[in-house]
């Protein structure tokens, strides 16, 4: 059923409202706008006369909002905000050198590398912003196919769902990662029988873990505990301390590794393997900085490497 927008103002009073509350007084926030004295004094009386109440009190000099004023403002930032946000966005979307673009990943461990993608992108885009969306970490692709994202980097391939544009960006090995002296040290790899009653670190959350739920449960492997812990630094000291096992992306440890600070062993003989994908909307308007920041991404991302 259709909503009535019955709404008296417009955006003119929206900043108008916003521009007195903020600077003061009508002669300051003309020359904000741009505006003559007059006419902004005419426009403010007509928002009143629209709402039927006063939106400013004088105190002396100053311009102070009424409690309706008050409200008013509350909602005017944020429309106006939003608004803003909108337009930059369309603005980028459509080719424009302008706009924003929103970034979720899969995996805690990717913004690790984000970081720097976003640096070179900033350096050759100054005027987009880039967005990072912690929140659709758990579900980049459904965040994308609800329009909250732009770009979900993922593992995950749907095939049968037209509406995705997947883009390959890098491969990578995910491996076990223990203390130096762990029993499981000497072994040149591991199977997932080797992780019984071991107490497993995992990124939150634990219902989601590739280890518990695509490698020991299938294997009717049950670990001693599962600790959820959203900090990469945090699971590698815990490893490191012997405290129990972790499964991460080898890039993500390699320096650890190379300080012998943890080992790191290969899941079965040919190791646990992953693509990464840049996902986009096949319909969502064309441009130019989402597909430049996409293959930044596939120039950039981290590739597997090999050793112990």
């Amino acid at each position: 059923m259709p909503t009535n927008h019955n709404v008296r103002l417009e955006i003119r009073h929206l900043r108008l409202l916003t521009a007195v509350a903020e600077e003061g007084s009508v002669t300051e926030a003309g020359r904000r706008l741009h505006v003559t004295q007059s006419a902004l004094s005419h426009q403010l009386r007509d928002a009143e006369e629209r709402l039927g109440t006063a939106l400013f009190l004088r105190l002396g000099k100053k311009m102070v909002p009424t409690p309706a004023g008050e409200r008013l403002l509350d909602s005017a930032r944020k429309v106006l905000d939003e608004l803003t946000c909108a337009e930059a966005q369309i603005e980028g979307l459509n080719g424009g050198t302008r706009g924003v673009i929103r970034v979720s990943t899969e995996c805690y461990t990717c913004y690790h590398w984000l970081p720097p993608v976003m640096k070179k992108f900033q350096a050759k885009f100054p005027r987009v912003s880039l967005n990072i969306v912690l929140e659709a970490t758990a579900r980049p692709l459904d965040a994308l196919l609800e329009g909250k994202l732009d770009v979900a980097v993922t593992t995950a391939r749907l095939p049968r769902n037209k509406n995705v544009q997947l883009t390959p960006i890098c491969d990578d090995e995910w491996v076990i990662v223990i203390a130096p002296k762990h029993r499981l040290a000497a072994a040149p790899h591991i199977q997932p029988r080797d992780l019984a009653g071991e107490t497993v670190f995992c990124y939150p959350p634990k219902e989601e873990s590739t280890l518990l739920h695509k490698i020991l449960h299938p294997a009717g492997v049950v670990p001693e505990r599962v600790l959820e812990m959203p900090l990469t630094e945090s699971i590698i000291e815990m490893a490191a301390a012997g405290l129990g096992v972790a499964f991460l992306a080898r890039w993500a440890v390699v320096d650890h590794v190379n300080a012998g600070k943890v080992a790191a062993r290969p899941l079965h003989k040919g190791g646990f393997h992953r693509k990464w994908y840049a996902a986009t909307l096949r319909n969502a308007a064309a441009s130019h900085c989402v597909d430049e920041f996409v293959s930044l991404l596939a120039k950039s991302a981290p590739l597997s490497s090999t050793g112990s």
